[in-house]
């Protein structure tokens, strides 16, 4: 049940991405570059190609609400800074359930800037192994502001500063190479330990607000 309701979330998250993108470039991905990343991470995430092209569809109606992409930062218990990145239809409402949840489960919401500079953000790019030579690929790849270039089991992962994410996909796609997936992170530059009793304390706050329908990410500086 829990693999469902991550793969539902996933899913949700991702037809969000699919309304902002045609909303913001149209429904062809040859000519919308941040369409064509998204239905790359939709492929990833194993969803239906029937859902992405149903989701572009209802994208185009224009009865389809736009979402707007908002960002909430706050306290956990125990000194734990929180953002949260989300895609809402309706800010009030996410605004009013952000704040239920750490009220209930004594954080603070916090002000506009007031943990956002305690993380880095970052995007990040996956494509598949091949006979690439990784420091030759880094090296090549420095002038359009990747940082970082290593393999794990699923493919070649490429790391980059936030503002770089346009340029190397540009620069990927006129390679040729079959970007696999991408995204954008935000990595917290300190995190801090904390006990089992405290952890347990976070995970509450953190549980209601992956929950809620309007939230896109989450991150936190708890050490995992």
């Amino acid at each position: 049940m829990k693999r469902w309701a991550a793969m539902a979330k996933a899913f949700t998250r991702i037809g969000k991405d699919i309304v902002m993108a045609v909303k913001d470039g149209g429904p062809n991905p040859e000519a919308n570059s941040r369409l064509r990343a998204v239905i790359q991470n939709a492929k990833a995430a194993n969803m239906p190609k029937e859902n992405i092209e149903r989701a572009i569809k209802k994208a185009t109606d224009k009865d389809t609400a736009n979402y707007k992409e908002v960002l909430f930062e706050g306290y956990a218990p125990h000194g734990i800074a929180i953002l949260i990145e989300t895609a809402t239809d309706n800010n009030n409402r996410t605004v009013a359930n952000i704040r239920s949840y750490f009220n209930k489960c004594n954080g603070s919401l916090g002000t506009q800037g007031s943990v956002e500079f305690m993380f880095d953000h970052i995007c990040n790019f996956r494509i598949p192994k091949g006979t690439i030579d990784l420091e030759e690929l880094e090296l090549e790849m420095i002038d359009f502001g990747v940082e970082e270039v290593f393999e794990d089991e699923d493919g070649i992962l490429i790391y980059a500063p936030f503002e770089s994410f346009g340029a190397i996909q540009k620069e990927l796609e006129n390679r040729n190479f079959e970007i696999l997936s991408s995204g954008f992170e935000r990595i917290p530059q300190v995190t801090k330990e904390l006990t089992d009793e405290q952890v347990a304390d976070v995970e509450k706050l953190l549980e209601k607000i992956e929950e809620d329908d309007d939230v896109q990410n989450v991150y936190h500086t708890m050490q995992e």
